[in-house]
């Protein structure tokens, strides 16, 4: 790919001429204040970040709650409307990828560490625990309950946060030749300010989100490869030692696969780990309860619907405390980890999404990643919660669930479990690389100025970073590792939340002037006007006819003058 610059720009070759020195500065030296922060005062800093994240929830959690299912509804009015005949690109663009292949890099980016780690762990938790008012544990109810709830955290409600972000970037870029920057989709609303200090208080503030987004994920897959370890007797314990060995190592990896290139890198890894992916939930779906399995589908997809209304009215004001410590791990934290996501998922699917319409957009980025996650969570939840009722053995007896080490004590059931469990260890690796490798090239982009090809030491600046920073969030959480990443990804979230609303209005307006727009509303008017005239002149007896207009003397003269 090449960067898309406007008329007149300046080619930059030179990282010098390339590098944004204030996004890149500000945003660098504050992350790594973090980090020495972590390492000098772990206490200090978990205490703020716990802080922290008690007031937002308490303060702002109906802000999240109201802005994600905004963000659902205003895409889907999008695609729907005059505006999804849009295309990403110029009128005679056709798609850059293969749909195949842009469906399964956007899904790897998008979530596959999350489900690989929430496959098991967040149905047979909600199952074990319902939320509060609903259910009663481990009942034929909390069945369709934890159904349910999953689907919204995993369906509709984050693919259209990603597409957002992701097709006011690729309009932006593909269509109307803006650098590829969060800040350039601002450019209807703020003109030539937005390259200025707004600008890049905007950029600042996404490479921030991106930065501790794509850090909880690398925890997450961490967390879930120690686990692994554990349950294969491989290690006796893992500690917060062998937790940062895995880090480093998973850092040095995507390191390497972001330095390769989209074409060389990410695009193999999707397509590989589509692959795995599917051989394991085939096994699953095979060997685990296969009847089952098949009624929970359309079963779960009618609980999401019928229980939607109530889903999205979850807030602290519904059920006191206890609903609030319940939103904070899940529903809240969810949103929060979505937004964070968002600026290099959103980035990363606009750049692969280039000459699709904004109907086929919303179509792929919305619809095909919510049905694989209905029969992903069929397969994996729906097995975990028929084996919990046959076994007993997944649940504690407190009612909670280790979800470092759930989807190995399922496959510990089945059969060849000693390579099931291998799998799933590469699975996360490889979803977890995929994924981190785009935040790394996306941060390096925030940091030159909008290029699609950072430079390499900016992507290992970026890639480096990430490892340190998912390290200290692993540490303050201490043996409450996941608190930890859910608590600072919230607070890190809430302020790209108010960017994104605002990205809504600033696309609304860009659209109003496209091409397509314009030519539909002068047609509709032409049109309107001529029968108009034909009904009233002629009482309706007459003909549209298209005819060469005549020629302007005055055209003519100035022609040959």
């Amino acid at each position: 790919m090449t960067d898309v610059k406007r008329p007149g720009d300046a080619p930059r070759t030179r990282l010098k001429d390339r590098l944004d020195p204030v996004v890149f500065g500000v945003t660098g030296l504050i992350a790594i204040a973090f980090v020495v922060w972590g390492l000098v005062s772990t206490a200090g800093l978990k205490k703020t970040a716990d802080t922290s994240q008690g007031w937002v929830i308490e303060n702002t959690g109906w802000f999240f709650v109201l802005s994600a299912s905004f963000f659902v509804i205003y895409v889907l009015w999008l695609a729907a409307s005059k505006y999804g005949r849009i295309p990403l690109g110029q009128d005679d663009e056709g798609p850059e990828f293969k749909t195949v292949s842009w469906i399964a890099m956007m899904f790897s980016a998008g979530m596959g560490i999350g489900l690989m780690f929430f496959g098991v762990a967040e149905p047979l938790g909600h199952f074990a625990s319902p939320p509060p008012g609903t259910a009663e544990a481990q009942s034929d109810a909390a069945v369709q309950t934890a159904m349910a709830t999953t689907m919204f955290h995993w369906a509709l409600h984050p693919w259209a946060i990603y597409a957002v972000v992701g097709i006011a970037i690729a309009y932006g870029t593909f269509r109307k030749g803006r650098s590829q920057l969060v800040s350039s989709v601002f450019w209807p609303l703020l003109g030539r300010r937005s390259e200025g200090a707004f600008g890049r208080v905007i950029d600042i503030l996404a490479i921030f989100a991106t930065l501790f987004g794509s850090a909880a994920s690398l925890g997450l897959g961490a967390l879930q490869i120690g686990g692994g370890l554990e349950h294969n007797g491989w290690v006796d314990s893992v500690g917060s030692t062998a937790l940062v060995a895995i880090i480093v190592v998973l850092t040095i990896a995507f390191i390497a696969s972001a330095v390769s290139g989209i074409e060389k890198g990410i695009q193999w890894l999707s397509n590989t780990n589509m692959v795995l992916a599917l051989v394991l939930a085939v096994f699953v779906f095979v060997v685990g309860p296969t009847l089952l399995i098949l009624n929970l589908l359309p079963t779960a997809l009618g609980d999401y619907a019928d229980q939607m209304t109530e889903m999205v009215s979850r807030t602290n004001a519904s059920g006191g405390d206890e609903m609030a410590a319940w939103l904070s791990s899940w529903t809240i934290f969810y949103w929060a980890w979505w937004v964070s996501w968002t600026p290099f998922v959103g980035m990363f699917i606009a750049r692969i999404s280039r000459g699709r319409t904004i109907r086929e957009f919303v179509t792929g980025v919305l619809l095909v990643p919510s049905l694989v996650s209905l029969v992903w969570f069929a397969v994996f939840g729906g097995s975990a919660i028929a084996q919990q009722r046959k076994t007993g053995d997944l649940v504690a007896s407190d009612g909670t669930v280790n979800s470092n080490n759930a989807l190995f004590d399922l496959l510990s059931h089945y059969p060849i479990a000693s390579v099931t469990t291998v799998l799933v260890m590469v699975l996360v690796a490889i979803f977890f690389v995929s994924g981190a490798d785009a935040a790394s090239i996306v941060m390096g982009t925030l940091s030159e100025k909008g290029s699609t090809e950072p430079s390499k030491p900016t992507v290992i600046f970026w890639g480096a970073l990430t490892g340190a920073v998912a390290a200290i969030m692993l540490v303050i959480g201490g043996d409450e590792a996941l608190s930890g990443l859910q608590n600072i990804t919230i607070v890190a979230g809430l302020p790209f939340v108010v960017v994104m609303v605002a990205i809504c209005i600033s696309l609304y307006k860009d659209l109003q002037t496209d091409p397509v727009v314009v030519r539909h509303r002068l047609s509709v008017e032409v049109v309107e006007e001529a029968v108009t005239t034909g009904v009233t002149e002629h009482d309706g007896d007459f003909v549209l006819v298209v005819e060469p207009a005549e020629p302007d003397p005055d055209d003519h003269e100035k022609k040959t003058s």
